[in-house]
């Protein structure tokens, strides 16, 4: 298991950035392939992005072009670059970490919330 903890939430204007951080602890970072998701009040928890460990790139639909996720192994940690933020993207924001198909932790999530 790996330990995770995010950071980098709060509230921003629509058309605003933020960029996520989730520091991983607890096991060997550079195998695994990290992952964001996000839960919206009322809703499921929905894919947001991941990177593999080999540095493949995958994105939601609905945030192409908006969003970046990228990866530290030195620091150990996975980014979330969001710009043109809109409403619809007010969540709860995890971090994920995979090896082989099977999940090996979530984080605590962190707060999005984006509002005029």
């Amino acid at each position: 298991q790996v330990q995770l903890v995010e950071s980098g939430g709060g509230l921003v204007q629509p058309g605003g950035s933020l960029r996520l951080s989730c520091a991983a602890s607890g096991s060997i970072f550079s195998i695994y392939t990290m992952g964001w998701y996000r839960q919206a009040p009322g809703k499921q928890r929905e894919f947001v992005a991941t990177v593999t460990s080999r540095g493949s790139l995958y994105y939601a639909d609905s945030v192409k072009g908006r969003f970046t996720i990228s990866r530290d192994n030195a620091k150990n940690t996975v980014y979330l670059q969001m710009s043109s933020l809109k409403p619809e993207d007010t969540a709860v924001y995890y971090c994920n970490a995979r090896y082989l198909g099977n999940d090996n932790g979530w984080g605590q999530g962190t707060q999005v919330t984006v509002s005029s």
